[in-house]
């Protein structure tokens, strides 16, 4: 065995996991093999063990699935991939039923498969860390716990209980599993943890020498009761529903695991694993958790891994930084950092409005200490670290300066000069601009190289992402020093090259208008609402923009309008463009902070928003030619079309950058996993194809030039 060690003494058989060349333990086609090799030694030597411990050599107990074999896996190969499934459950069905007590000895995290393997132990412990994680989180993957982990999770905590644990793929620390009984014992943390746990597990062995699981005893009965019971049945009228609701039908794999869970306990254990292996196969032989391994496995990694970051260069964390302007957005920003232990300059025209910037951490956080998620101290340290003021003098030694003032390069200059001369040495200065170019912005600096663009996404709290924009004088410290700060601030920093728009908001800004021309077209507002959200966007096109406001929206066309005139070039606007302006400048609708867009906002509490009634009338036109599908695909396409020309032009160098940007910033549906992947899931031939369906229906937006056609290709992952 490869990647198994196994020793047999004084009765006790000690099962080590320890794949070689690897940080962590996976179960890789060679280890399925050594399970069938270690099944096989067990059952040889059954009458000499009186007890089998599972244990690892790594720092964690077990990651869980080869990811990267899963991405390989062709829709062909469902059947064997079953057969694989069931010879693994084979071998481990045959260690957990042959009557000796079976101990599991959780030394670090076991997600996925890992929790399944130490769901084999009869009993389990594990080092009382809260960084340790245990679970099955599959679905995040587009994947289901087919190693058993439904079948066994919903026969320890019952159809109720389990089902935050496998559809919603909850995961937890030893602790809580300690009191879910998943795990049954504890030891602390130290250089002793793995000496006493397995001191533990001999005097447990000793006193359960013919162990088995709770439901092979006859009369065990599954918490909660059986989908026949009546309070169960009466929450499965309702749960395919919900999941229906929260998945729009676009991701499989909660639908899939709650039929395991119910299907799984009205029949016997065994057939219930079948159930388990044939779903499972399903779900590794389609599209949809490929796409989703991909992004959020793969690509999240890269990320975080830092492989957008420029290398050779020593790691950096600003200990002061300033903040230019307390709207929304710098108070969000100031709040961020100073959670994170960054002493925050929250800097406005006057002491009142930085104040009020201020607030904006204190409501936050008042909100936490209400609900006791965090203590009186935690907020009173936070709130420390916010110094808010009206005096350019407070700025003085700041490592970083980020501007967040308004969308105006006039005003973004004038800042800049202002404030630049008062950073600390080797400092660097930084626009939160979502538009303008950074290039453009960064001749009002002294030095160039050391400008940069960081792009946060409002809300600054809740959203993970925030795009880097390097100018064409950039320096690649202050790209590295930039990256860092926003791990530092415990989000996504994705890493692009200067344009109009950057990716982020000139992709973003083909949704909306793509939406708003649609309506220009006719089509009725409702059904493209409905088309966004069937295709899986958070929201529909029109209300993003009435969110995003209509006058913003009319402003940055017309700075784009005055920059292409100092350029001595001619700006058309799109169809959408005109749309919005008619919205604007016409009927004075400027989106939702003026109370009236595409939507009407009752202004009783708790009523809710409706599209305004006049959309009809002023667009709507009854012969307009339509099909959902086209709607859809005209939201979706239209980005996914805008992102490669990205990747052709530079902006975008990774696929991974693309992806996790395009969801994570962008609301790109998660279940496609990213613009990108989005394309290459289709199949290039299949997208390019209906592109120029799309091209020659609804226009250019949709054309791929042979320059984007190669950049598609060529940014192609291998696994």
């Amino acid at each position: 065995m490869k990647t198994i060690q196994y020793s047999l003494a004084d009765g006790i058989a000690t099962v080590t996991f320890d794949e070689p060349n690897s940080p962590v333990n996976t179960m890789c086609l060679q280890w399925q093999d050594d399970m069938a090799a270690l099944t096989e030694q067990i059952v040889k030597d059954k009458d000499a063990i009186k007890g089998i411990l599972l244990t690892s050599a790594k720092t964690t107990f077990f990651a869980g699935a080869d990811l990267k074999g899963v991405m390989r896996i062709k829709p062909s190969d469902a059947p064997t991939i079953y057969a694989e499934i069931e010879r693994l459950k084979k071998n481990m069905r045959t260690i957990e039923t042959m009557g000796k007590p079976v101990v599991s000895l959780i030394n670090g995290t076991a997600l996925g498969g890992g929790w399944e393997v130490a769901l084999i132990g009869h009993h389990r412990i594990a080092i009382d860390d809260k960084k340790i994680q245990l679970g099955l989180p599959e679905v995040t993957l587009g994947l289901l716990p087919g190693a058993s982990g439904v079948t066994k999770m919903t026969r320890h905590l019952g159809l109720m209980g389990a089902q935050p644990y496998l559809v919603e793929g909850k995961t937890f620390d030893p602790a809580t599993a300690k009191g879910l009984g998943l795990v049954h014992d504890l030891v602390p943390t130290g250089d002793n943890a793995a000496a006493e746990m397995k001191a533990k597990a001999l005097v447990w062995i000793a006193a359960n020498p013919t162990a088995q699981h709770p439901w092979e005893a006859k009369g065990y009965k599954v918490p909660g009761g059986l989908p026949s019971s009546p309070a169960v049945a009466q929450m499965l009228v309702v749960a395919p529903a919900m999941i229906k609701k929260q998945t729009r039908g676009l991701y499989p794999a909660p639908e899939a695991i709650m039929a395991c869970m119910v299907e799984g306990l009205q029949v016997d254990i065994e057939t219930a694993l079948r159930l388990e292996s044939r779903a499972l196969a399903k779900l590794m032989s389609g599209i949809n958790a490929k796409a989703m391994i991909n992004t959020f496995f793969f690509n999240l990694n890269a990320i975080k891994g830092g492989q957008s970051r420029p290398a050779g260069i020593a790691k950096y964390k600003p200990a002061k930084v300033g903040l230019l302007g307390a709207g929304m957005m710098g108070a969000g920003i100031a709040y961020v950092q100073a959670s994170k232990g960054i002493a925050t300059v929250l800097k406005d025209v006057s002491q009142e409005k930085a104040d009020t910037g201020k607030g904006y951490a204190a409501k936050i956080t008042q909100a936490r200490v209400d609900k006791g998620r965090m203590t009186a101290n935690k907020q009173a340290e936070i709130l420390g670290r916010i110094q808010p003021t009206g005096s350019l003098d407070d700025l003085k030694g700041c490592d970083l300066i980020i501007e967040a003032v308004f969308e105006n390069r006039e005003l973004k200059a004038r800042v800049t000069k202002e404030t630049e001369p008062l950073l600390a040495p080797g400092g660097f200065f930084a626009s939160n601009t979502s538009t303008l170019p950074i290039t453009g912005l960064a001749t009002a600096s002294t030095d160039a190289k050391k400008f940069i663009g960081i792009h946060f996404f409002s809300p600054v709290d809740k959203m993970q992402l925030v795009e880097i924009i390097k100018g064409t004088e950039t320096d690649l410290e202050t790209v590295a020093r930039a990256f860092d700060y926003v791990q530092a601030l415990g989000k996504f920093p994705i890493v692009v090259n200067d344009s109009r728009g950057f990716f982020t908001s000139r992709v973003f800004g083909t949704f909306v208008m793509e939406g708003a021309a649609m309506l220009g077209e006719g089509i009725p507002a409702a059904a493209i609402e409905n088309a966004g959200i069937q295709a899986g966007m958070p929201v529909g096109p029109l209300a993003v923009l009435d969110e995003t406001a209509l006058t913003l929206s009319l402003h940055v066309m017309d700075q784009t309008r005055k920059d292409f005139e100092a350029e001595g070039k001619t700006y058309t606007a799109t169809p959408g463009e005109l749309v919005v302006e008619k919205m604007v400048n016409q009927h004075k609708r400027p989106g939702r902070a003026g109370g009236a867009g595409f939507y009407d906002y009752p202004s009783d509490k708790g009523a809710k928003k409706f599209l305004w009634p006049e959309l009809k009338g002023l667009f709507e036109k009854t012969d307009a030619p339509w099909t959902i599908t086209d709607l859809k695909d005209r939201l979706l396409y239209r980005q996914a079309v805008e992102t490669a020309r990205c990747l052709a032009e530079n902006v975008l160098t990774t696929v991974h950058d693309a992806n996790i940007g395009s969801i994570f910033g962008i609301g790109f549906p998660a279940w496609t996993g990213g613009a990108m992947q989005f394309i290459y899931d289709m199949g290039i031939e299949a997208f390019e194809a209906r592109s120029a369906e799309l091209t020659a229906k609804f226009g250019e937006g949709f054309h791929l030039s042979d320059t984007v056609k190669a950049a598609i290709r060529q940014h192609q992952p291998q696994y």
